[in-house]
């Protein structure tokens, strides 16, 4: 059986082609389903009647969840293979979206939001280790390039479903997640065939339940600027994804959910482009590009709410997508680089870190400003952040680059 044939084995396991097809498709469903809240938190505000905080707060407990698979669950597949992993995350996935299908109020949305952190957190950590053992030795290089731009494609589609199905099809808050549940569920039906990598799977009992996460310090210097650029690669996310709708309804005029969904939709494949287009550019050069974009990349996302254009907001919101890929895929690909081999897992999970809080912390303050004073001043304050934070991590970069 050739590396890209679709075939399935003697077991009747899915093999080649088709086992990887299904591990993305489970990486891109997880991802769809922690978007699919983007273009409804306007809704949501409506029909719960909670205040911008809440919302933010909403968006960001989601990170609980993810900090708890990336500290307590990180090595999960390694010890009980990569399909019993994949399925629990499949199956903590549907309990978050039964959650939102019955949602009644603030404190069911948290749950499933912390619930769904948990799941992408393992789910993508097994999904991107099981393509690396289903790729040919020679071009396992592939695996990562797909695990990322799975990543924003899924993200993407989340959110331009969600935007549509609640724009133009009954029942906003019930239809989306009906449909996320039979996605759900038709991709766990196939994990169950998708052949197994790991050969020698072991028991729950054999995981550590200790969390482990340090940065050497010969490399704390060098990890400096690659982890800015990563906490500023995914705020720039997390801002279009918790806080872009309520900007379109209030500063731009625009209540319709499939916008919302759309250009959030915009930002992630202009990423997942940006990844499959760039993969031959070095580690340092494109932390550097990412670092240098985000600096207009913000001013233009503050100059569209303050002149109100939509037209400013579409160019602003490709650039996000090219900045949050390259910092991203840079960010990591340095401390790659630059972690002693054995301790390359803890200095990784450290840079997840950075990235999970430059996800949720930026939309935190954001919310509690706005509050206080306008969307626009509130903004403008992000934008302030992200500008320090870019130049610092320049700074070191240029500093400690080899």
């Amino acid at each position: 059986m050739t590396a890209h044939s679709i075939v399935l084995t003697r077991n009747n396991e899915f093999g080649g082609a088709a086992a990887r097809a299904v591990v993305a498709a489970m990486i891109a469903v997880l991802f769809a389903g922690s978007t699919a809240l983007t273009p409804l938190y306007i809704i949501y505000k409506q029909a719960f009647g909670f205040s911008q905080i809440t919302l933010t707060l909403i968006y960001a407990v989601y990170v609980i969840g993810n900090l708890a698979a990336l500290l307590i669950f990180g090595g999960l597949s390694d010890v009980i293979g990569r399909r019993p992993a994949a399925l629990a995350a499949m199956g903590v996935a549907v309990v978050s979206t039964l959650l939102f299908l019955f949602a009644e109020n603030v404190a069911w949305l948290d749950a499933a939001r912390i619930l769904m952190g948990l799941a992408i957190g393992v789910g993508t950590g097994t999904g991107t280790a099981w393509l690396t053992e289903l790729i040919a030795t020679s071009d396992r290089s592939r695996a990562a390039t797909i695990a990322t731009s799975t990543n924003f494609l899924g993200l993407g589609l989340g959110a331009l479903g969600a935007g549509l199905l609640a724009e133009y099809a009954p029942w906003p808050l019930r239809l989306t997640f009906v449909v996320n549940l039979a996605v759900l569920v038709l991709v766990t039906i196939l994990i169950l065939r998708t052949r197994e990598t790991v050969s020698r799977p072991g028991k729950l009992a054999d995981i550590s339940m200790r969390p482990k996460l340090s940065v050497p310090g010969n490399v704390r210097a060098r990890f400096v600027a690659p982890a800015l650029t990563g906490f500023g690669a995914m705020a720039l996310v997390g801002f279009y994804a918790a806080l872009a709708p309520s900007i379109l309804a209030q500063q731009l005029r625009v209540t319709n959910h499939a916008a919302a969904g759309a250009l959030f939709f915009e930002l992630t494949i202009v990423a997942a482009l940006t990844i499959l287009a760039t993969t031959r550019l070095s580690s340092r050069v494109t932390m550097f590009t990412a670092l240098v974009l985000i600096i207009p990349t913000v001013g233009l996302v503050v100059a569209a709410q303050f002149f109100g254009s939509m037209a400013i907001m579409i160019i602003a919101t490709a650039c996000c997508g090219v900045a949050s890929a390259l910092g991203y895929r840079g960010g990591l690909q340095v401390v790659n680089q630059i972690a002693p081999a054995e301790r390359r897992a803890e200095v990784v999970s450290a840079f997840f870190i950075c990235c999970f809080c430059g996800n949720a912390l930026p939309v935190i303050g954001i919310g509690i400003l706005s509050n206080w004073t306008t969307a626009t001043t509130a903004s403008l304050a992000f934008a302030g952040m992200i500008t320090i934070f870019s130049l610092v991590a320049l700074a070191f970069g240029a500093k400690h680059a080899r």
